[in-house]
């Protein structure tokens, strides 16, 4: 009984701990966005960080990752999701970027006129 006792009170710490990070790092990236006494692009250079800082703290206090005996299934698993994502986001973004120069025929003619220098 008193090793689950144990076991429960490190999972709650655990979670009370991992929430307030994130509340904290949350808190933290809306005052630097809000605040504005930083440039723009350092605004998003330290909301992109803490964004960053973010993960790590759910991914270690909710997902439990990294603390596991046995060997790193969940971490391989990760990196194969963030694999997947990446293709999935540049994807994204290389067809909408396709879609936008194909879909507008008199921009199309525009485009083509200053970049490719094809005149009519």
């Amino acid at each position: 009984m008193e090793k689950t006792s144990k076991s429960q009170h490190m999972n709650l710490t655990t979670y009370v701990t991992g929430f307030l990070l994130s509340v904290m790092l949350t808190l933290a990236a809306y005052f630097t966005a809000v605040d504005g006494a930083l440039a723009p692009r350092s605004i998003g250079i330290v909301v992109v960080g803490l964004a960053i800082a973010q993960l790590l703290v759910q991914l270690v206090f909710f997902l439990h990752l990294g603390r596991e005996t046995k060997p790193r299934h969940q971490l391989l698993v990760f990196c194969f999701t963030l694999v997947v994502l990446a293709i999935v986001v540049y994807g994204s973004i290389w067809i909408m970027d396709n879609l936008n120069y194909n879909m507008m025929p008199h921009e199309m003619d525009e485009q083509l006129i200053e970049e490719e220098g094809i005149y009519r």
